[in-house]
């Protein structure tokens, strides 16, 4: 399939499919993802994607989205009306477009989340391109340089930033992969914890090589399958993983929640008292805004790119990392990282760009979500 506009159905289960996939993280599709959508629509505005084996070789593609805290981009409030008028992500297209001296063709997410894929896809519209029907992770993540884009060797350079009151930030050149991330994340102390930026400058070429494909469209089909279920009376949580190939880690309730904001990054970790077959266990689960890794009983079980996904268990909508609270249930769920996210763990700057030190573990190694779940399942 090349390319095709969304329909608002796609879109209704694309929320519920990227709220689940964002492992917590990526903003929280009905206070911010919904409402954008919505007005985008109102507005007459189309939400255009394409295959990326339908992109050109030699097309001008772009990765982008918005930066901060989780608690940062909870909601949209006023924003959409503001974004009339300045809506920093398109400010951040015209800064690269001026920098290279030539036109994006499309656009495409750096993750997906309830806010960042709705608004890549609403910059595709305001700027009358496509977006691609992929991103750089297949999930969501805490730091600009854990993408599979970056991994496969694409320069997240030159990087502008544009944050709510119009200063314009350009990272032109970096040595350390993880330096443009860090000056971001001091600009965004300085203006409410959020901002938008355009990185990965990249050919069609380029892109088919290293885009993690088709995740808009494994969002909306994870969301049908929520949807069906609820509407079957069937348990969503299964639904979800014979979508996704994913593995049930746990059932529970939160116990105990400690968290804290440290350069626009909300760290925090999450204890869990197992209910039903988990009844006796216990599951802690570690924040980077995402949920980035998972031990049972103190050994671990999940661990970055692979991805922990937080459910309600009547609903099986994704929980957001800010609404974990004690007493709060889930069903969590565990889902293979992409082969090609996988693959960028054979260079030695991916590892240490996508490392557990990055989360605060740095004894921590990766390990497929498949081997550790065997091991410490069963």
């Amino acid at each position: 399939m090349g390319e095709r506009i969304l329909s608002m159905d796609e879109l209704e289960s694309m929320l519920v499919g990227v709220g689940i996939l964002g492992t917590g993280g990526g903003g929280d599709p009905e206070l911010f993802g919904r409402p954008l959508v919505e007005w985008d629509l109102k507005k007459g505005r189309e939400y255009r994607v394409i295959d990326p084996e339908s992109v050109d070789d030699e097309s001008f593609v772009v990765c982008g989205g918005y930066a901060g805290s989780v608690t940062a981009y909870a909601e949209i409030g006023d924003t959409l009306q503001r974004w009339e008028k300045h809506f920093e992500l398109l400010e951040a297209l015209k800064v690269t477009e001026g920098l290279f001296g030539k036109s994006v063709d499309h656009v495409v997410p750096f993750e997906l989340g309830g806010a960042n894929t709705p608004v890549m896809l609403s910059l595709a519209a305001r700027a009358g391109i496509t977006a691609i029907d992929g991103d750089g992770l297949g999930r969501a993540a805490p730091e600009t340089q854990m993408s599979s884009f970056f991994g496969h060797g694409i320069s997240i350079t030159p990087m502008p930033f544009v944050d709510r009151d119009g200063n314009i930030l350009i990272v032109k050149r970096a040595v350390s992969s993880v330096y443009p991330d860090e000056v971001m994340r001091l600009a965004l102390e300085l203006d409410g914890g959020m901002g938008a930026n355009n990185h990965y400058p990249m050919t069609g070429r380029e892109l088919k090589e290293a885009v993690i494909p088709k995740t808009i469209s494994l969002s909306i089909e994870v969301g049908d399958a929520v949807r069906n279920a609820a509407k079957a009376g069937r348990d969503p949580a299964e639904a979800v993983i014979d979508v996704s190939k994913g593995f049930e880690l746990f059932r529970g309730v939160v116990k105990t929640v400690s968290g804290r904001e440290l350069r626009a990054h909300y760290y925090a970790e999450a204890v869990l008292e197992g209910r039903g077959p988990y009844s006796g266990r216990s599951l802690e689960i570690t924040f980077k805004n995402e949920a980035m890794m998972a031990r049972i009983d103190g050994e671990v079980l999940t661990v970055f790119p692979d991805l922990i996904c937080m459910l309600n268990p009547r609903t099986g909508k994704g929980i957001m990392t800010t609404d974990i609270k004690p007493g709060v249930e889930m069903v969590v769920v565990g889902i293979p990282a992409h082969r090609r996210l996988r693959e960028c763990l054979e260079r030695e700057a991916a590892r240490e760009a996508f490392s557990p030190a990055r989360f605060g573990l740095p004894n921590v190694k990766y390990e497929p979500i498949e081997v550790l779940v065997k091991r410490n399942l069963g």
